[in-house]
């Protein structure tokens, strides 16, 4: 793509949020034919985003993205600033004044919500918070209520699975990770013995990948059960196996499981299809067990109620149906769908006016769909837009020529005390996760507390 104008300044852009939506969008609007300075803004201390704080820690394999972002932010020409939070530290007044352009790639980590009765009593807690704590998140409390022998798990895709595996992996087995010391201890005194998981279609409609699904039967003293009764398929259950490998990969898998005797071992995952849940069970304000109501397939993959509800007993209960973004004040929100309003990654007001100089991607675009590595195609798309815009973001910014100097907005920063931790300060703790996990021979010991992680990144004593 050409940009028919040459300018005599480069345009200024930040990116809020460092994870592989932002930095994707970085890296690819960085070569293209535009003279760019780009900013990644950051609000925790660290970079990466889903990758260090959303993917469970025995996945070592998804975590090596990581290796692919930090060749992407170590090289210079993007500047991160990171423990800056837009909306407290950082204005969208200030955004405009400093920026020609912005780009929101902040995510979706808060849990959907599951309206059915009972789904507030204690013991009833959303699949986003657990991932947050096991993964050592700086935002969330160091304890979790791990007190259940029998857990229900509602939803049938990744996130789902790594909550079942997690819960029911024996701690010994998590220790070469980077699994935080409060977690391990916290897993360690944990009573569970069976994990339930619930999906309300059946095995040919479950999100999950096929590589989840093969590692969730190979975890040491724990027996992976489906029940054939769960087992049941229709034209379009066919029609969906024939036109998707993957799915035909994770049918097989649980086919297999269908046919295999329980091992006798200390813990249990059992797989339900066709069951959707109905109610929470309480007594005396607390978790005691859950109803599910049973499906039937209507011929086109989709379910019907069929009247018939089965309990079981439970002492808590994780509902993985789902991410949800956060709205950004002064920012256009499509409550609907849980996304900033946009189309084709250029954000639109009510009337789907686009507002001048604000782009997303990522989830936080399209919503939580898709792998890490989708997120690629999609900032594609949104840097496309902003090169197509190049000439009316010039135009128009409402940015100063003296704020324009990249060195102005750390002054701004400074100004309001915040500890700003940049690509050279991550280092520095990175160099020190990785030699608190060295002696241990694991890869990182992850540090938790935010404060800890300034101060470590800014070597401060």
């Amino acid at each position: 793509m050409e940009i028919p104008v040459t300018y005599d300044r480069p345009l200024r852009v930040a990116i809020i949020g460092a994870g592989p939506a932002g930095t994707y969008a970085a890296d690819i609007l960085s070569k293209t034919e535009l003279d760019v300075q780009i900013d990644l803004i950051e609000r925790l201390p660290a970079p990466f985003g889903l990758v260090r704080y959303g993917v469970a820690p025995d996945h070592p394999r998804i975590k090596q993205i990581i290796v692919a972002l930090a060749n992407v932010l170590g090289r210079g020409d993007i500047r991160l600033l990171a423990n800056v939070n837009v909306g407290t530290d950082l204005t969208l007044e200030d955004l405009r004044a400093h920026y020609d352009a912005v780009v929101f790639a902040t995510g979706s980590f808060y849990d959907a919500d599951l309206n059915i009765p009972g789904i507030d009593l204690e013991g009833s807690f959303g699949a986003a918070d657990f991932v947050s704590w096991y993964d050592g998140h700086p935002d969330v409390p160091r304890t979790w209520p791990l007190n259940a022998r029998e857990v229900a798990v509602f939803g049938v895709g990744n996130v789902a699975l790594d909550v079942a595996r997690v819960l029911s992996k024996h701690p010994k087995d998590l220790l070469p990770t980077e699994i935080p010391a409060n977690v391990y201890e916290g897993l360690k005194a944990s009573p569970v013995t069976d994990v339930h998981v619930f999906g309300r279609r059946g095995p040919a409609q479950v999100k999950f990948s096929p590589l989840e699904l093969r590692e969730l039967g190979q975890v040491p003293d724990v027996d992976v059960i489906v029940y054939p009764e769960d087992y049941e398929f229709d034209e379009g259950s066919m029609a969906a196996v024939d036109s998707s490998q993957q799915t035909k990969q994770v049918v097989k898998t649980l086919t297999d499981w269908t046919l295999r005797e329980p091992t006798g071992a200390s813990r249990r995952i059992h797989l339900h299809f066709l069951q959707a849940p109905h109610e929470v069970l309480g007594e005396d304000g607390a978790v005691s067990g859950v109803r599910v109501e049973r499906m039937r397939l209507t011929g086109d993959g989709s379910v019907e109620g069929t009247g018939e509800f089965l309990d079981y007993p439970v002492q808590a209960v994780y509902r993985a149906v789902g991410y949800w973004g956060t709205p950004i004040d002064g920012v256009p929100f499509n409550h609907a769908k849980g996304v900033i309003a946009n189309v084709a990654g250029r954000v639109v007001d009510q009337d789907g006016t686009p507002v001048p100089a604000f782009y997303t991607t990522g989830w936080i675009k399209r919503g939580p769909v898709g792998l890490i590595g989708n997120t690629k195609s999609d900032a594609a798309e949104t840097v496309a837009n902003i090169v197509d815009d190049a000439p009316a973001l010039y135009a128009n910014s409402q940015a100063g020529a003296e704020q324009l100097s990249p060195d102005n907005i750390l002054t701004l920063l400074k100004s309001r005390g915040v500890d700003v931790v940049q690509w050279k300060d991550w280092e520095v703790l990175d160099a020190h996760e990785r030699a608190l996990g060295e002696p241990q021979g694991r890869e990182r010991i992850k540090v938790v507390p935010r404060e800890d992680m300034v101060n470590i990144s800014l070597r401060r004593s």
